[in-house]
């Protein structure tokens, strides 16, 4: 393993709740590498969702620390956590959450909008590649509705990578696909971090993908089983 991991947590708990504290994840240590593929499994309850959340600054921890790229994410204000997110990970949900009113096109590359940044010829090049290897070259200014769902998780798939993330987080990427786009979809976020080199990290109910993932790390009621 690299000696600065993409991602680590040391000794992260997390509780809900004020009045009634309710426990959900015990003394995580977890460690990624960059272009590692881990699998998160573990029924549901079992904090996989609030650990994935964690990791993507989507929440804090109660205590414990994590580290991205190295940095103590606990001493950045918001504004700087936003950044951070912005800069280093890539996000893929269940639902693709593209934009009805943007092409396909235009989905993929709003992440560079979100950082300020133009989507300089070279981006908008890189888009078009990808959205040609994965089949949707033709449908490049065809706006969501126009296009099926599994084509839709295609396009979100491609807007994780636009900015070459050192990490992308997948909660339930597949969960609305049926069997044929889930394998697509998966054989697409694998080619795609091994090709960037990207770090990857999925949460799925799908035990035959999760299977074929580098490492998979089993969380039982809040807890990494080992």
């Amino acid at each position: 393993m690299d000696a600065c991991p993409v991602v680590e947590l040391q000794r992260v708990n997390k509780v809900y709740g004020d009045g009634v504290p309710t426990p959900v994840l015990f003394d995580i240590d977890l460690a990624v590498a960059r272009s590692e593929f881990v699998s998160i499994v573990g029924a549901s309850g079992s904090g996989k969702t609030t650990l994935l959340n964690l990791m993507g600054l989507l929440d804090t921890p109660t205590s414990g620390r994590i580290l991205l790229s190295g940095q103590d994410t606990a001493r950045l204000d918001e504004d700087a956590r936003a950044r951070l997110r912005l800069q280093y990970l890539g996000f893929i949900f269940q639902f693709h959450y593209l934009l009805p009113q943007f092409s396909v096109l235009e989905n993929v590359l709003i992440p560079r909008r979100i950082m300020g940044r133009e989507a300089e010829r070279e981006r908008r090049e890189r888009a078009v590649e990808l959205l040609d290897r994965v089949g949707l070259g033709n449908r490049l200014h065809y706006r969501p509705g126009q296009i099926s769902g599994g084509q839709q998780q295609r396009v979100a798939v491609v807007r994780a990578f636009i900015n070459e993330p050192a990490l992308v987080l997948a909660d339930e990427p597949t969960g609305n696909l049926d069997s044929v786009n889930s394998r697509a979809v998966f054989a697409l976020m694998r080619e795609i971090s091994r090709n960037l080199g990207t770090a990857f990290i999925l949460v799925s109910h799908d035990e035959q993908l999760a299977r074929q993932a580098d490492r998979i790390v089993p969380l039982v009621d809040g807890r990494i089983a080992h």
